[in-house]
C-alpha cells in the first residue's frame, strides 16, 4: 500500500522524523525497510535520514502483509456500518465473540471478518481487530484494514483520545443525573473471566449520564475513560446497580432481555487518512429496545 505526504515545512528534517508526525512508528519503517517496503522522495528512493528541506512529495510503500492460517474463515454474515480503504466497523450482535478463544468455534466476529475480506477478493487478509466487546455486548467494534491504521488506532487508545459511548441499563435508580465510577479494576481471584474492583487494580474511570429512570431501573449513557475488562459491568456493580441481565456480576433478570443490557452506540476517533473526526452510531438493538419501553 502506498501513503503519500506534502513535506509543507521549510525547517530541514529527516524523512523519519516528517514519517513519525503522521504516526508511523518505529516498528512500522523496521517492516518498510527489511521487508520489501519503500520510501520515496519525489518519486526517487531514500532511506530513512534522507535530509528534506521543504516542498517535497514522501511516500510510503508498505510490504505485503503476512496473514494468519490459524484464523478459520467463515461465511456468517456482518452487519458493516462503515468502511474505507483503511477501516471497518461493524455492528456486532449479541451473543457472538469478538475472537476465537479455546472454548468458542470458528464463527466470531474475526472468523466473519475474513470471510468477508476473502469474499471481497481483498488481497490484505490480514484481520486487525482494535476494539473489542464481551461476546453478551452488541455494538460498534473497529477493524484496521492494515498494520498502518492499526498502529494508529493503538496510539490514540493508549493516549485515551477515542470516544467510545454506551447504552446501559442498571437496576435500581441512580439519583444523580451525572457521575463518576473510579476504581481500580483487577482479576477477581476466584474466577479467571471475572473482574473486581481491588486496591491494587489498575486505574479504571467511567462517566455516566441518566437518560431515563423506570420503575426498578435506569437508563444510562456511558462513556469508557480506560478500558479495562467488563469496565462498566463491574463498577456499576459495585456501586450496587449491577446491569439488567448480568449473571456474572449479580444483575436481576428480565423477561424483554437474556443477556447483560449493554450497547456500545457510538464511536469517534481521528481519521489521518481523510484527515477528519469519524463517528459511527450503531443503532439499540431490538432487545434493548423492549427493555427500556417496558
Amino acid at each position: 500500500m502506498k501513503f503519500t505526504w506534502m513535506n509543507t515545512s521549510t525547517t530541514p528534517m529527516k524523512v523519519k522524523t516528517l514519517l513519525s508526525e503522521h504516526g508511523v512508528t518505529r516498528s512500522l519503517l523496521k517492516k518498510v525497510k527489511f521487508h520489501g517496503g519503500a520510501i520515496l522522495v519525489d518519486g526517487r528512493p531514500v532511506l530513512a535520514i534522507h535530509m528534506l528541506h521543504g516542498g517535497e512529495q514522501v511516500t510510503m510503500e508498505t510490504p505485503a502483509e503476512i496473514g494468519n492460517d490459524h484464523l478459520g474463515v467463515s461465511s456468517l454474515p456482518i452487519n458493516i456500518l462503515y468502511e474505507d480503504r483503511d477501516f471497518l466497523i461493524i455492528n456486532k450482535p449479541a451473543g457472538v465473540a469478538s475472537v476465537p478463544a479455546h472454548a468458542l468455534p470458528d464463527n466470531t466476529l474475526a472468523n466473519r471478518v475474513k470471510g468477508y475480506y476473502r469474499e471481497q477478493g481483498y488481497d490484505n487478509e490480514v484481520v486487525h481487530i482494535t476494539t473489542r466487546l464481551d461476546r453478551d455486548t452488541s455494538g460498534i467494534v473497529l477493524f484496521a484494514k492494515h498494520h498502518f491504521a492499526h498502529s494508529i488506532i493503538d496510539h490514540q487508545l493508549k493516549a485515551h483520545a477515542m470516544r467510545k459511548m454506551y447504552l446501559a441499563v442498571v437496576s435500581g435508580t441512580l439519583n444523580a443525573d451525572h457521575g463518576w465510577l473510579d476504581q481500580p479494576i483487577g482479576r477477581a481471584a476466584d474466577s479467571f473471566i471475572k473482574r473486581t474492583v481491588t486496591p491494587d487494580g489498575k486505574p479504571s474511570l467511567t462517566e455516566y449520564w441518566v437518560v431515563k429512570r423506570l420503575a426498578d431501573k435506569t437508563v444510562v449513557r456511558v462513556r469508557l475513560h480506560t478500558g479495562r475488562t467488563h469496565q462498566i459491568r463491574v463498577h456499576f456493580a459495585a456501586a450496587g446497580h449491577p446491569l439488567i441481565g448480568d449473571q456474572l456480576y449479580g444483575g436481576p433478570s428480565d423477561p424483554a432481555i437474556d443477556r447483560q443490557a449493554l450497547h456500545c452506540m457510538q464511536l469517534q476517533f481521528d481519521d489521518p487518512f481523510i484527515d477528519q473526526t469519524l463517528t459511527t452510531f450503531a443503532p439499540l438493538p431490538a432487545d434493548l429496545a423492549r427493555l427500556i419501553t417496558t
